[in-house]
């Protein structure tokens, strides 16, 4: 699993107050936040955007952004997040599909690994997938296609303009 878990990127995160963490650090900071105010509301965020650069031998590949975000309701959250970098990209199709498969990827990992550190104890949260996608915009015609991906996985979808987790905090990344 630990090869896995670095294969996927998922072992190593950035946070802005905290610098480089781990998966299970990440884990570790999300469910103290939870413990601070059990009574509050909670929404627990995966989300991903990706911009394209240029390497130096003239290609282009895809600097991919994923963020875990918890967000207390009316008080603020925190948020982490970790990228990769993806060649042969050609399509704004594929680019979507790319942002929404590593978003579930990182997902199917991360909500057994939380729920088990968790141990049945957990305040409420609503868990949603972030989707870089939207009505308007060239992304529109894509819409059903990524949701049904998030859906079909057993997960909320969000799309624009409230999917935050991917277009402003993951973007922020990029």
């Amino acid at each position: 699993m630990q090869n896995q878990q670095e294969e996927n990127g998922n072992g190593v995160f950035r946070s802005t107050t905290l610098g480089v963490v781990s998966l299970e650090q990440v884990i570790h900071h999300i469910k103290s936040f939870l413990k601070e105010d059990p009574n509050a509301f909670y929404s627990l965020i995966i989300g991903s955007d990706s911009h394209e650069k240029n390497e130096t031998n003239g290609k282009k590949s895809l600097n991919l952004v994923t963020a875990v975000v918890v967000h207390r309701k009316g008080f603020g959250g925190r948020y982490f997040w970790k990228n990769r970098h993806q060649k042969n990209i050609h399509s704004l199709r594929e680019k979507i599909y790319s942002e929404t498969l590593e978003s579930l990827n990182f997902a199917l990992v991360f909500v057994p690994l939380f729920k088990k550190s968790l141990n049945g104890s957990a305040p409420v949260y609503n868990l949603e997938i972030h989707v870089d996608v939207g009505e308007h915009g060239e992304t529109r015609d894509m819409i059903k296609e990524v949701v049904g991906m998030v859906v079909g996985n057993g997960f909320v979808a969000k799309t624009k303009p409230e999917a935050y987790g991917a277009s402003y905090v993951a973007d922020k990344h990029t």
